[in-house]
């Protein structure tokens, strides 16, 4: 995929139109981002290269290297510098926010051998330093140099005082030798397919194009290694680098995977360690789509609540019962798959690919339900311009057609690569086993379910051994809070309290809201008084703390 260069267009800010990144499990959703800048050089982070660059410190209780080989890494301490190479998401202006690189193998079996650079991004505290907050805003594919370049628009001010805020791009993402997959025009014919295909032709074509995802992903260098587990680790390198014998960390959607996975790797190097958003590391076979049915089910969950809020708004195109109203999207997505709409002043056709991401987004976030409403308006009088405009804005595509970032193919190699339990590949799942998730779905979730199953099909045959995640139980580790937003479209509750109750010091928060995330987002100014004093003083909330949102 052809990606924006340091003089692009960049993305737009968190603070513009927010939104966390979803953790997504149906990869047909496979966009990330709080806020994906263009994916400029950032001080050297690139393609793999060789050891040996590290500069030295020497403080035994934050260097100690898991294994003698990787000491030149963990003696490594970050350079920072002004952020002249990256470009910034569109609105931020630069102030304080400072840059720099940090060298990890691009294989921890093979220490000796090339490396890559990931790039980093943060913000200086402006009180009295307590000490450093890394954070990741999911994904995968979401930018964290971009969120920690926007930390005032999604930090307190409190928070901020005292921590710098940290933001690194992990492996094979935005600046951080990004995978690189396919071209910009086979990367739109695959998110405009049909996704729910009703006839062989309609199968046989999707999975063409979701092989020509697979087979670019083969070839690229550093797709076998952009695992979780190896960015777990690239996060305890990034520890000792900062200087801190502890990671205090914010991990949200997919960041809470890294989060835990970080946990249970490095137990006696975790201090306060918040997991919102949280994804569901159950190992399960490949069988097994418990996960997939439970999110299908959180997208009708907010799509539920997203109608009945419109039914109480002047500007509301829908009518009737909230149940009446979810019927009427339901048949406008329906009706896509055979009547897609014009969009004015673009070629493209809102098909049911394409109008499925514009229904989408919005969910994720409170304050773009307006935007929704004016789409579906819009949509009922046969105009799809704001819905193909949501749909980029998820996808971070641009007007000329490039995109911002390389999201889009990072989730797909990242969640094809370390998926929890045994890996999906053909032999173990099919599209037999495909067409059982549809009608599964269907029932479960009958707005989503039908266009959503077929979103693993790139994995069926990923060319990369699969790298399984560990059991988590963070045995040894200090309280973990793990916060669950009860109408979360893309992480839904149940996975937070399975998360709060598999780590033996996981300490569950509810957030009784809407959108993807609790922390920082419309209303929820409790959640942001609970985990500030645990990350300022230390007080850990109570397990089963409930927050109600105040919109």
């Amino acid at each position: 995929m052809r990606h924006a260069t340091a003089s692009g267009r960049p993305a737009s800010g968190a603070g513009r139109l927010p939104r966390a990144a979803p953790a997504v499990v149906l990869a047909a959703l496979a966009l990330a981002g709080c806020s994906l800048a263009a994916p400029p050089d950032a001080g050297g982070a690139g393609q793999p290269g060789t050891a040996g660059s590290v500069p030295p410190v020497t403080d035994p209780a934050v260097t100690a290297a898991p294994d003698d080989a990787l000491a030149p890494f963990y003696a490594q301490r970050v350079q920072w510098g002004p952020c002249d190479d990256v470009r910034p998401p569109e609105g931020l202006e630069l102030t304080r926010q400072e840059c720099g690189t940090l060298e990890v193998p691009l294989d921890y079996d093979e220490p000796d051998g090339d490396t890559i650079g990931l790039a980093l991004a943060r913000l200086p505290a402006s009180g009295e330093r307590a000490g450093s907050l890394v954070l990741n805003p999911g994904g995968p594919g979401g930018s964290g140099v971009d969120y920690a370049l926007q930390a005032e628009l999604v930090t307190t001010d409190r928070l901020r005082a005292a921590y710098d805020v940290v933001g690194f791009d992990p492996r094979g993402v935005a600046r951080s030798a990004p995978v690189d997959c396919v071209d910009d025009g086979t990367y739109d014919a695959f998110v405009a397919a049909d996704p729910s295909p009703d006839d062989p032709r309609e199968l046989d074509a999707l999975e063409a194009l979701a092989g020509e995802l697979a087979t670019g992903c083969g070839d690229d260098p550093v797709a076998p290694h952009v695992d979780s587990v190896s960015v777990a680790r690239d996060m305890d390198v990034l520890r000792a680098a900062l200087g801190e014998t502890e990671l205090d960390y914010l991990g949200k959607s997919y960041g809470t995977v890294i989060g835990a996975l970080y946990v249970e790797l490095f137990p006696d190097r975790v201090g306060r360690v918040v997991l919102d958003g949280a994804v569901d590391l159950t190992p399960r076979a490949p069988d097994d789509f418990t996960r997939a049915l439970e999110q299908a089910g959180g997208f009708e969950v907010a799509l539920e609540a997203f109608v009945a809020d419109c039914l109480q708004q002047d500007d509301c195109p829908l009518a009737g019962t909230t149940e009446e109203g979810v019927g009427q999207v339901r048949a406008l997505l329906a009706s896509l798959d055979t009547a897609p709409l014009p969009a004015e002043g673009d070629d493209r056709e809102v098909n049911q690919g394409l109008g499925l991401a514009g229904l989408i987004s919005p969910l994720y976030n409170y304050d773009l339900w307006p935007g929704l409403r004016l789409a579906l308006g819009l949509a009922y009088t046969g105009d799809g311009s704001v819905l193909l405009r949501l749909n980029d804005f998820f996808r971070e595509r641009q007007p000329d057609g490039s995109y911002r970032s390389n999201a889009g193919e990072a989730i797909y190699a990242v969640n094809c690569l370390d998926r929890g339990g045994d890996p999906v590949r053909r032999g173990s799942v099919g599209p037999d086993d495909l067409d059982r998730l549809s009608r599964e779905l269907t029932e479960a979730a009958p707005t989503f379910g039908p266009q959503l199953a077929y979103g693993a099909l790139p994995c069926l045959d990923w060319e990369h051994t699969a790298v399984p995640w560990p059991e988590v139980d963070g045995q040894g580790a200090p309280p973990v809070v793990v916060v669950g937003t009860t109408r979360d479209p893309a992480t839904p509750m149940v996975w937070a309290e399975r998360l709060a109750d598999q780590l033996d010091t996981g300490v569950l928060v509810r957030f009784d809201g809407d959108g993807h995330t609790a922390y920082g987002r419309a209303g929820s100014g409790c959640v942001d008084e609970l985990l500030d004093a645990f990350w300022l003083e230390g007080e850990v909330p109570a397990d089963g703390t409930t927050c109600e949102a105040a919109y």
